[in-house]
């Protein structure tokens, strides 16, 4: 994508497949490997979330200088909310200041996982060399253009022998606290073999309890070739990890799913992309395989597709194949389907669950400059909304404003500019319109007449009873009835709960949803000929609107939780910043740069970015995600 090159970010995850050819006691294996390279950033997270869902293992980059930052524990935990094992690779060996052990002790310490380095450096920052491997206890370097071949001597250099020692050791400790034959061993103070090792690292790997920490430089090309073994080594195979289906015949019963070609096919559409030639589908096969021309059934709207043509991706280019096995990753043409569909041969009544998506934590006013530019606008909304599914539009009913919602300014930024250079559409951004809410504080009793006499049969409705705080959950809305007698007959109560939901999407001080609300119905009355659900729905919405003002409705606002990392002397830039904006949670002061926590409200954050860059020279980075909703500051209420 043009833009990546541009700005220097990943946007868009990129699939592509490989062969990996492993030389092990003479004897060459070949392993086909499916990567998918996900974006860094904290906006373009649901390439992430895709990702995880669909893959079996990952590798978990790590800058050699930074160590875990703050959107390594985002990243961290969508691993741990898909299950997915991993392996760490601290990356950028060669920069100043480059300390992999700093890195493995924070993994150890922020995220929470043992870790523990299977590599030392042999040499740091410019004189990075190579890696030592503990394990087998070999020193292995790299020559030759862009570090082709690989170079493994026994002898380790003298000043590394006793560190690798030490190391080795940390190694094994931290193996027998997570696997039990290491633990035996360990206790029956055994040395165990570098195969012993190798199979403990993989079973408590893959049972998430473990990951080894390798070293190198990608940009240098030094020590990427251990790493790809170390995937073979330690990273389940489709058949080590349970994959589940739904089977709906069962009432949504978990069924595990065999990756074995011969049996009825199962896939997951992860993620769409339009192309010159069309809609791609990306598709997860879980089980059976999928030969080009057969017909499948999407189990969502139940209608059956033919599969016309099968690529598979090498990130932008493609390579057609006549069929795919389990446990691959492949894409399709001319398949109308939307993100996270289950597809299966029609043999099956299986669904599988979808990914995980974020809330939108920030909104934009969007129309284009032009109103004949208005086809190509909608076009391309919906093919945005399609391919991403933390990108959402609406029409905003007060305002008659097009909302565009995302996951921060970025990702806002980059769909604009895609309209404009994908559709040529020049549009009008305004000032980002922060979701609001509305709360009460008190309880207050209502007792509200609607009667209302036109020509023909009136409006009348009596309705009883008094709205609180809703205790239980914060967020959530409750209504209940203790209508007794039947003075309220049971046909009228669904319309009156109907009001409270209505008037709750639009609340009576500034029109925002209202949260954490609950409404009582203890009484009531009709009329024979003028009660009517149209009428117990207004008469509820009126008693709300009218009992609100007295239950000390307030404005509540998002709090986002924001997590900003700097070089450490900006500390004081940095701490003037956040005062305006919100409160500090937590501090944490490194060597050389500083990490700050701190809740602050959204309608202050517009704009940070530029701000943070220029009291930190550029240095400091940010992220945010939506933390809760708390009372607006009294000059907004």
């Amino acid at each position: 994508m043009e833009l990546e090159r541009e700005r220097g970010i990943t946007i868009q995850s990129a699939a592509t497949f490989a062969d990996w050819k492993k030389k092990e006691d003479g004897v060459e294996e070949t392993y086909h490997i499916n990567l998918i390279d996900t974006p860094g950033h904290i906006d373009f997270t649901i390439e992430v979330e895709r990702a995880m869902r669909v893959l079996d293992g990952a590798v978990m980059v790590l800058c050699a200088v930074s160590g875990v930052q703050s959107q390594t524990i985002t990243v961290d935990r969508q691993m741990k909310r898909y299950n997915v094992p991993r392996i760490s690779f601290v990356n950028k060996m060669d920069r100043m200041g480059a300390n992999p052990f700093k890195a493995v002790e924070m993994i150890n310490k922020k995220l929470k996982i043992p870790a523990a380095a299977i590599q030392i450096p042999i040499g740091a920052e410019k004189e990075f060399e190579g890696v030592v491997d503990l394990i087998e206890m070999r020193a292995i370097r790299n020559e030759g253009a862009r570090g082709m071949n690989i170079k493994v001597t026994k002898e380790i250099p003298p000043e590394l022998q006793e560190l690798a020692q030490q190391k080795r050791q940390e190694l094994i400790e931290k193996l027998a606290d997570v696997d039990d034959e290491m633990a035996e061993m360990f206790l029956e103070e055994k040395t165990p073999t570098a195969e012993q090792i190798k199979a403990a690292i993989r079973r408590a790997t893959i049972g998430l309890k473990f990951t080894p920490v390798l070293m190198g430089s990608a940009l240098a090309d030094k020590s990427v070739q251990p790493m790809l073994d170390a995937v073979c080594d330690y990273l389940p195979n489709p058949n080590d990890v349970p994959n589940n289906a739904l089977d709906r015949s069962k009432g949504e019963e978990a069924v595990q799913l065999v990756p074995y070609n011969s049996l009825p096919f199962v896939g997951l559409a992860f993620k769409l992309e339009e192309n010159p030639y069309g809609q791609l589908t990306y598709i997860r096969v879980y089980q059976g395989s999928l030969k080009k021309g057969t017909y499948l059934f999407n189990t969502r709207t139940d209608k059956k597709v033919r599969i016309p043509r099968i690529v598979r991706m090498h990130s932008n280019e493609m390579e057609d194949v006549a069929e795919i096995g389990a446990g691959e990753i492949c894409a399709v043409f001319g398949v109308d389907c939307a993100s996270g569909d289950t597809f299966t041969d029609g043999k099956l009544p299986y669904t599988m669950s979808s990914m995980y998506v974020p809330d939108a934590v920030m909104s934009l006013s969007i129309k284009p400059k032009r109103s004949s530019d208005a086809d190509a606008f909608s076009k391309a909304m919906n093919r945005f909304m399609r391919e991403d599914p933390t990108f959402r539009l609406h029409v905003d009913e007060e305002s008659e404003e097009t909302i565009i919602s995302g996951m921060g300014e970025l990702h806002l930024e980059v769909y604009v500019e895609r309209l404009r250079r994908e559709y040529k559409v020049d549009c009008e951004t305004g000032q980002p319109r922060v979701a609001y809410r509305e709360t009460l504080s008190q309880r207050s009793d209502f007792d509200f007449l609607l009667r209302r006499q036109t020509g023909g049969p009136g409006d009348y409705a009596r309705v009883v009873g008094w709205i609180e705080p809703n205790e239980d959950n914060p967020e959530q809305n409750n209504f209940e009835s203790r209508v007794v007698g039947g003075n309220i007959p049971d046909k009228y109560i669904s319309a009156c709960s109907k009001g409270f939901d209505d008037v709750c999407e639009k609340g009576p001080l500034l029109g925002h949803k209202v949260i954490g609300a609950s409404m009582v119905l203890t009484d009531g009355a009709t009329h024979v000929t003028d009660s009517s659900d149209y009428a117990f729905n207004l008469a509820t919405q009126m008693a709300f609107s009218k009992a609100f003002d007295t239950a000390g409705g307030q404005v509540l606002e998002p709090l986002m939780k924001t997590t900003i990392t700097a070089p450490a002397e900006f500390q004081g830039n940095i701490l003037m910043l956040m005062n305006k904006r919100g409160t500090i949670v937590d501090t944490e002061v490194g060597a050389d740069e500083f990490t700050m926590v701190a809740d602050c409200s959204l309608n202050a954050m517009f704009g940070f970015s530029t701000h943070l860059r220029a009291a930190t020279q550029g240095k400091g980075e940010f992220s945010m995600e939506f933390s809760h909703y708390a009372p607006a500051a009294p000059h907004l209420q």
